[in-house]
């Protein structure tokens, strides 16, 4: 469980990661040098994993986006792993989930056209050993995006 002064520093990085320490110590209510201490064993107990900028996909020349679902014909940990290793070379993979109902993994993928898609699908997905379906829904527009926590 995160303690509520960690929860304001983390809510508070998610939305400026930026922020000096001086900027995130002001934010949350506490001294320079207690923000740092906190800041430095979050990072290094993991929780924050790292810092990036977030960008405009559209914008950034990646025109289409994609929710994949796959199902694997079988689940031995051959096949398991062999997918999974793949998959997570893939830079068009922004997230993979491995999840419960009609499909085994969904993914998340971008490209940078419909041509790029087809490419993907052909070259790297329908090469996979073992994957008994891949079911595209394209995405039409993005409603909400977002990896800040609800803290």
């Amino acid at each position: 469980m995160i303690e509520e002064q960690d929860a304001r520093i983390l809510a508070h990085l998610q939305t400026d990661g930026r922020a000096t320490n001086q900027q995130l110590a002001d934010e949350v209510g506490m001294s320079t040098s207690a923000c740092w201490r906190r800041v430095r064993a979050l990072e290094e107990a993991g929780v924050i994993q790292g810092y990036a900028a977030l960008i405009a996909r559209e914008q950034a020349g990646f025109a289409m986006s994609a929710i994949l679902h796959v199902s694997l014909e079988r689940h031995d940990a051959k096949f398991v792993d062999e997918f999974v290793a793949r998959v997570t070379t893939r830079r068009e993979v922004l997230e993979c989930f491995a999840t419960t109902g009609d499909a085994d993994y969904h993914l998340r993928v971008v490209v940078r056209d419909m041509a790029a898609y087809n490419r993907f699908l052909d070259e790297f997905m329908f090469r996979i050993p073992g994957i008994r379906y891949v079911r595209s829904n394209v995405v039409l527009k993005e409603i909400k995006t977002s990896v800040a926590l609800p803290f």
